[in-house]
């Protein structure tokens, strides 16, 4: 879900990984936490665009196309920020698109967090590099609320001295 100054703008479903929450190299599990976006990559490629190690290899499958679960559409690198996730940059810990669509919901990643293509492109057209993104194990509405919670809490000047 995207929360802009407190409040729910969009939702959308997720797939996280079928290993389990985490960060550990080569663990390919989720890292929790806070975490920034460093870069947004393939802006002009079409939905179900082949991606590999970051580039463009010219491929394009639909959703749900048999025998492959490469990364598709968009990426959207995450750095995580605290020690619980310092390892997601190098880990290549992405937002992305998925041709396993019929995956969305259940935990099936190796590690990223795998969108629709017509959904990572939304995303990908809302948020930009620097943006804060919170990974949790919540249900939605709890999240939102503490994520509303921290907005305030954020917004509130300091106490006078």
């Amino acid at each position: 879900m995207i929360v802009q100054n407190g409040e729910q703008v969009a939702s959308f479903p997720v797939s996280t990984s079928k290993f389990g929450l985490g960060d550990r190299h080569g663990s390919y599990r989720t890292p929790l936490g806070k975490h920034q976006i460093t870069d947004k990559i393939g802006g002009a490629a079409p939905l179900g665009a082949v991606f590999r190690g970051r580039n463009r290899t010219g491929e394009v499958l639909k959703p749900n196309a048999p025998g492959r679960d490469p990364i598709v559409t968009r990426i959207i690198w995450l750095r995580g920020l605290e020690a619980g996730n310092a390892n997601a940059h190098a880990r290549g810990i992405y937002i992305h698109g998925t041709t396993e669509e019929t995956k969305i919901g259940k935990k099936a990643s190796y590690g990223c967090i795998r969108m629709k293509s017509s959904d990572v492109v939304r995303v990908f057209e809302i948020v930009e590099e620097g943006d804060m993104v919170s990974i949790v194990n919540a249900p939605a509405r709890r999240a939102v609320k503490e994520l509303r919670q921290a907005s305030l809490k954020k917004a509130q000047p300091a106490p006078a001295s």
